[in-house]
């Protein structure tokens, strides 16, 4: 390599010593001499310099390493080496403002051949670099860019030109580009954000900015960034690190909560770089730094007197400068007693004053209640909160006004408790309830009674309050008695008003001791024919419905001394039977009936007489029963079943009783109410043949044979036969009666599917041979040569078509009935 003797000269051989650490120490005095005396002849104070540049660190190197495959070698040799490469590590500065080509160095090799070729290999070999095949020197035909590429490795051959033989084995170097100052400072980004607390001590870091240069950062001041605030410096400042810093301690997130500030970047003081610049948004997070403060001076409600205790009377609205987070409103009395009536209740999420009564409000009582309140954050940040700041602002005026309602009758005291002695006839007025109206108007009350326990009517209020009882109370049947009464206010108009209070009425029955104590019923006892005297046989005990007698316990004894039995009192309530001779005998007597008297010793003294069974068995050796008679059971019927047997019987004599006068009422309806229908009917039932044409004074035949000749329909007249059902002889039939019956009859039968039709073999008889109407029976009428048209009888309806049928066929026609 070639260096020249220059400033760049100098540098060159400073990387040159850079790239051949590992070349011997004698071999790099050697070249420094040949430096140094170049140098020499153009500047002498240059060669303190040189010598701290490569010679100090190559003698400082406490270790050599060994190559065999490198020129550089930690064993001198002081042979002569054949065919070694004479070359040096080449450089070239970026961007040379000279012309093309510009020469980098030269490789030269210590081989004597005439046909000595140069050939270079590897990156833009024979393109970006060429060498001169006869003398070694390397150019470069491109302006080189350290920032894209800084290094370039070759390989360097020398051959045969004659017979492209190797003569010396190929050798890599590299080539450096030089860097000079040619790249500004550029941002990572080009908008930063950084965040600090409000009102924070100078100095308090915000964030940090990044640029970047492309330079060299080895070579002194050529990557070397500063930064500047251009914008914003009065509020923040930055460091040579970019990290950027709070300088006013004033900074309030209330008056402003963003900064937009712009921070240039630039070369090291003394180069000539160009700079850049980026943006920095500042955003100031809060602190709890003040205090609530009221939007109005005084607040005004109206809430009605039944407000129920813990409902919402008004709401109070504060203003806090503050982020949500940072609202923690506490509100206090400040004038005015009543804390005791009303609480004040802050709302985590709107910040409002909720205001409850903590009692029941009454209009007649307090109708305004007047006080101050204070809104006050126990959180406020202390170290940035001046009290001299603090206003008026922060107490209130409250005033709350009570409406008067229409408000339900008040009882003086709850509950009402009355006590009675039980089966006390004497005693009718227990006392009695006392409700008046609140309000103004101070109307009447009325007592009414909505519930009872238990059911019934044992206890009843009247209308101005008294309790009275309709009869006495048993005390057996119930202990206590309950009824729930309510007070009503009568309007002016005499009504009951809808609003209306309850209270409870306890009636406590006293016990009298009416009841006499009974015996408990045990299994029934039993005793072996054998049994031995003092033999206990069973332990009886007694109930008693009345309370328990303070004077001690039940006191029992036999009805009579004449039996094989005796008692022994056990003083707690029980008693034992024993066998007082034995040697029972079963042929004379299974069964033996014990008459127990049991006193209560109760005021007064009540005694009953109970009779214990006690069988007689027959037993083993060892005393176990073996045979037993079995006592007949005692069938009764209890009350309660009498009363429903007999309830059932008069239901089912009140059932028979009405379908026999249902039955008896229709034969009298139907007596009533004769009519043409009647007559027919007549018609239908009658037996008698008759005299057959004789017999006219009955009925009019001549309506039927004007109807059957002229098959034309009378007008309706009143019918003789719906008066009278056989007409005397001298009265002779309105013409149209029977033509009327007959179509009341058809309507009748169309309609009434239940009837019988009336043109069957059981209703037309054979009217006699002497009738001048001749026979209605439909027998023997399909070979009459009769010329009668009978075609009206298809008008009558369907009960008559068979007759229509059967009269208007043909004669040859065969009918089958």
């Amino acid at each position: 390599m070639v260096c020249n003797w220059s400033k760049e000269g100098l540098m060159c051989m400073v990387m040159m010593f850079e790239g051949c650490q590992e070349k011997s120490v004698l071999r790099l005095i050697v070249l420094s001499s040949r430096l140094i005396s170049g140098w020499l002849q153009k500047k002498m104070s240059h060669l303190i310099l040189l010598f701290s540049l490569f010679l100090a660190p190559a003698f400082a190197d406490g270790g050599i390493q060994k190559s065999n495959q490198n020129f550089c070698s930690n064993n001198v040799s002081h042979k002569r080496q054949k065919r070694d490469w004479i070359w040096n590590q080449l450089h070239i500065q970026e961007e040379l403002d000279q012309p093309l080509p510009h020469h980098i160095g030269k490789i030269t090799s210590s081989v004597s051949n005439n046909n000595a070729k140069y050939i270079i290999k590897g990156e833009c070999a024979n393109t970006i670099f060429k060498v001169d095949e006869s003398t070694g020197d390397i150019f470069v035909f491109e302006r080189l860019d350290r920032e894209k590429k800084a290094t370039y490795e070759l390989t360097a051959l020398i051959i045969d030109k004659t017979n492209n033989r190797s003569l010396e084995q190929p050798s890599k170097f590299i080539i450096k580009v030089y860097d000079i100052n040619d790249n500004a400072p550029v941002f990572v980004q080009k908008v930063f954000n950084g965040s600090v607390p409000e009102m924070s001590p100078v100095g308090t870091s915000v964030t940090k900015v990044t640029a970047v240069d492309a330079d060299d950062p080895t070579v002194s001041g050529h990557a070397m960034v500063t930064y500047e605030v251009t914008t914003g410096s009065e509020y923040f400042t930055i460091d040579n690190s970019g990290v950027i810093y709070t300088k006013d301690p004033n900074l309030d997130r209330e008056t402003k909560s963003t900064y937009e500030i712009v921070v240039q970047a630039k070369d090291a003081p003394g180069f000539s770089g160009d700079s850049s610049t980026a943006t920095v948004i500042i955003t100031l997070s809060d602190i709890n730094d003040n205090a609530p403060e009221f939007k109005d001076s005084s607040f005004h409600f109206k809430v009605p007197e039944n407000i129920s205790v813990g409902g919402e009377v008004g709401r109070v609205k504060v203003e806090d400068i503050d982020e949500p987070q940072h609202r923690n409103t506490r509100y206090s009395f400040v004038q005015g007693e009543f804390r005791d009536t009303f609480e004040i209740v802050a709302n985590p999420y709107t910040n409002e004053g909720i205001f409850r009564p903590k009692k029941p409000l009454d209009f007649e009582t307090v109708s305004k209640y007047t006080f101050s309140i204070e809104a006050t954050d126990p959180t406020v940040n202390l170290r940035y909160f001046k009290p001299g700041n603090r206003n008026s602002n922060s107490i209130a005026r409250v005033t709350i006004e009570v409406t008067d309602v229409d408000e339900p009758p008040v009882f003086s005291k709850l509950p009402y408790e009355f006590k009675v002695r039980e089966n006390h006839a004497e005693v009718r007025i227990l006392g009695s309830v006392y409700a008046k109206d609140p309000d103004a108007a101070k109307r009447k009350i009325r007592y009414i009674q909505r519930r009872a326990s238990p059911s019934g009517d044992y206890v009843r209020v009247s209308n101005n309050g008294d309790i009275h009882l309709p009869k006495p109370l048993d005390r057996e049947f119930s202990s206590s008695y309950n009824i729930t009464v309510a007070a009503v206010e009568i309007l002016e108009d005499g009504r009951l008003s809808d609003r209306e209070s309850h209270a409870h009425v306890h009636v406590i029955v006293d016990d009298v001791n009416d009841n006499a104590p009974e015996l408990v019923s045990p299994e029934e006892p039993r005793v072996c024919e054998n049994t031995a005297p003092g033999k206990v046989i069973v332990r009886i005990s007694a109930v008693d419905k009345d309370e328990t007698s303070p004077r001690g316990f039940f006191r029992f004894s036999l009805a009579t001394e004449d039996s094989n039995f005796s008692l022994i009192e056990n003083f707690d309530n029980t008693a034992n039977i024993t066998v007082k001779y034995g040697q029972f005998n079963r042929e004379l007597t299974k069964f033996h009936y014990l008459p127990v008297l049991i006193s209560d010793n109760g005021d007064p003294d009540l005694t009953s007489t109970n009779t214990l069974v006690i069988g007689v068995c027959k037993c083993n050796e060892k005393g176990n029963f073996t045979f037993c008679e079995e006592r007949a059971k005692q069938v009764g019927v209890s009350i309660q079943a009498l009363v429903a047997i007999f309830i059932c019987i008069f239901t089912i004599i009140v059932i028979v009783l009405l379908i026999l006068l249902r039955k008896r009422n229709k034969k009298d309806l139907s007596g009533l109410g004769r009519s043409v229908a009647e007559i027919h009917e007549q018609l239908v039932t009658y037996d008698e043949e008759g005299g057959g044409e004789m017999d006219t004074t009955s009925y009019d035949v001549s309506v039927l044979n004007s109807v059957r000749k002229n098959g034309l329909k009378a007008e309706a007249a009143p019918s003789p036969y719906a008066q009278v059902q056989k007409p005397a002889e001298n009265i002779t039939p309105g013409a149209g009666g029977m033509e009327m019956m007959i179509e009341v009859k058809k309507d009748e039968a169309d309609n009434d599917r239940d009837l019988l039709p009336y043109d069957t073999l059981h209703i037309y008889g054979y009217e006699g041979a002497e009738s001048i109407a001749e026979s209605l029976s439909s027998l023997g009428s399909g070979s009459s040569d009769s010329d009668i048209d009978y075609d009206f009888l298809n008008d009558w309806g369907p009960r008559f078509k068979m007759l229509a049928e059967l009269y208007g066929s043909e004669p040859s026609e065969d009918f089958v009935y």
